[in-house]
């Protein structure tokens, strides 16, 4: 996932996808605890793929509140 694709959605979109994002790391952490994560490389990537999404939320609501004022 990169950040062209995550800026076309809206905002309850990437809130959506947050939640989906943090409920896999949860799973993938679970999964390393108890030694049966195939790819722990994934956790890396979850992980920036969270940043990138609350980056963009962020980005959008200073987008919104510089507008409105």
């Amino acid at each position: 996932m990169n950040a062209k694709e995550i800026r076309e959605n809206t905002i309850l979109e990437l809130n959506e996808q947050l939640g989906k994002l943090k409920e896999e790391l949860f799973n993938l952490r679970f999964q390393h605890a108890i030694n049966q994560l195939d790819n722990p490389m994934r956790i890396d990537a979850v992980k920036k793929d969270i940043a990138r999404v609350k980056t963009i939320i962020r980005e959008k609501e200073s987008a919104n509140n510089s507008t409105e004022a």
